[in-house]
């Protein structure tokens, strides 16, 4: 789940304070599984699953708490994607989770912004992640394979528009602390949900 900055002091901090969370959400064995050599779709559809239950978290619970500093909010939605390839793959949820992680009552703008850097991050990654399920599994973008596909070639320009909007937020609140503490809270929270022991209900 590779997360590049834009050149800015506070994105160096966010990056620098998030780094610890981050490199063991992608030392886990689910988020390995998916970039070995020789994943199997078993292993790809039980990620897939794991992320359903995070996306589907995100969009119900943080996308509307910024509605009014992300524009482009709707572009951004990724559930139906996911449920377009466990449609095309023959999947059939079974467990449908509710994180209640990402659902704080009193969760500020700036903390779900930085929930919010975290998801947007992940789709640069999965970008590089598409390529190699390409390769190994030969699933494209409408053959199982749209959620990693995401934004295809507009990703970096959605990533960079992002990304503005998140350092401008941030020089007007001076909220940085918040907006890290968001996406470290992102970071924790979907690695225990891959290894089950995140509270849910």
């Amino acid at each position: 789940m590779t997360v590049p900055l834009l050149s800015s002091e506070f994105t160096q901090e966010l990056r620098k304070s998030t780094a610890p969370l981050h490199e063991q959400l992608e030392s886990l064995p689910v988020s390995q599984s998916i970039l070995a050599p020789e994943v199997a779709i078993q292993e790809y559809l039980h990620y897939l699953d794991l992320m359903h239950d995070v996306i589907v978290a995100v969009e119900t619970t943080v996308f509307p708490i910024l509605s009014t500093e992300i524009n482009t909010l709707d572009q951004r939605k990724k559930t139906s994607l996911l449920e377009k390839d466990f449609e095309v793959l023959g999947f059939k949820k079974q467990n449908r989770l509710k994180l209640t992680g990402f659902s704080k009552q009193g969760i500020s703008i700036g903390f779900a912004m930085g929930v919010l850097y975290v998801i947007e991050g992940s789709s640069l990654g999965g970008r590089v992640i598409f390529k190699h399920i390409n390769k190994v599994l030969g699933l494209e973008a409408d053959s199982g394979a749209a959620y990693f596909s995401g934004y295809g070639e507009r990703t970096g320009l959605l990533w960079k528009e992002f990304m503005t909007q998140l350092l401008a937020h941030e020089q007007k609140y001076h909220n940085g602390d918040e907006i890290i503490s968001g996406a470290n809270h992102a970071f924790d929270s979907i690695s225990k949900h891959f290894q089950g022991t995140l509270e849910n209900s």
